[in-house]
């Protein structure tokens, strides 16, 4: 049978017949489904017709199922199980969780934050999978539609309607210079920063373009590099004098591990917020929530103890 057919036959009846088979008679089966005795003989009725099979016998107050009845009960069990259990609101367990999540991030979320949510998830949900993809501004509706990705951690660059999104925390700019670097023990001035080569790591595009709007007026800078991580500037930065420019967070996290000296940007960049970004579609997954929650407990909590730590508040 199709599909479509399918569709066109009532399987409530089917329900009915389940009740029918377990209590063995028409007015009790109408008690539990709320119908009156002869509603319910009805209903036996339409499904003598549906299955083409008298289904029941009397033998004095007891309806006595035929073989046909017999086998549809056996059939009928797991269906109607599965049914059931799709039907009934979901107590999620994260314990119990299977699921295969994707995050679209930005090179600054995944080496900045999302590692110190990550042995939390764990935890809670040792058995999910979680997979990491770059995120892309200019497709952010794309990859959150048709890609498969079921969140994502980003400045928006723009308005994210009819997308859902959730405040995480302010972020912001630094630079670092190695301790050999001409201006380490200086002040850094706008003039320096414009003429002295330039290495950008972990900066999104959606933050270059903060930057760049807000030396539209100048001179272009030397940029040598822009790399997503630390190790490529690293490599250099001892042999030319690279001003590194990065995420304040990963400033905090690595300058005095690696031996280099934070320096504020020499003209205004205001912190900018960082967000969570969702589908519709996942609006309401009890799975997706938790894990919405948990991110945003976790990456709100250590966003604002860094900025409190780097006097921005």
């Amino acid at each position: 049978m199709e599909l479509e057919e399918v569709y066109r036959r009532d399987l409530n009846l089917l329900v009915a017949l389940k009740v029918l088979l377990e209590e063995g008679s028409v007015s009790k089966a109408a008690v539990r489904l709320s119908l009156s005795q002869s509603a319910m003989s009805r209903v036996l009725g339409r499904l003598r017709d549906l299955i083409g099979d008298p289904l029941f016998t009397r033998q004095g107050q007891r309806l006595l199922p035929t073989q046909r009845a017999l086998e549809l009960n056996e059939q009928l069990n797991e269906p109607l199980e599965a049914m059931r259990t799709l039907l009934t609101p979901n107590d999620f367990r994260p314990q119990e969780c299977e699921q295969h999540f994707v995050i679209a991030t930005t090179d600054y979320a995944m080496q900045t934050i999302l590692p110190f949510a990550l042995p939390r998830i764990y935890s809670e949900a040792p058995k999910l999978s979680l997979e990491f993809a770059p995120l892309q501004h200019d497709h952010l509706m794309t990859q959150l539609t048709t890609d498969g990705c079921d969140m994502a951690i980003c400045r928006p660059i723009g308005p994210v309607d009819p997308l859902c999104s959730d405040h995480l925390g302010l972020v912001s700019v630094f630079c670092m210079l190695s301790k050999h670097h001409p201006l380490a023990d200086k002040t850094l001035t706008l003039d320096d920063y414009l003429n002295y080569p330039h290495a950008m790591i972990a900066i999104s595009d959606g933050v270059k373009a903060l930057i760049d709007d807000a030396l539209r007026d100048y001179p272009q800078r030397k940029m040598v590099l822009r790399a997503y991580h630390l190790e490529a500037a690293l490599a250099v930065v001892d042999t030319m004098p690279l001003i590194i420019t990065v995420p304040a967070d990963l400033a905090y996290l690595v300058a005095d591990k690696l031996d280099l000296v934070i320096k504020p940007l020499p003209f205004e960049l205001k912190p900018f917020d960082y967000s969570l970004i969702w589908h519709q579609r996942c609006e309401h997954s009890a799975s997706q929530i938790w894990l919405r929650n948990l991110i945003k407990e976790e990456c709100s909590k250590l966003i604002d103890k860094r900025i409190r730590d780097m006097g921005f508040v």
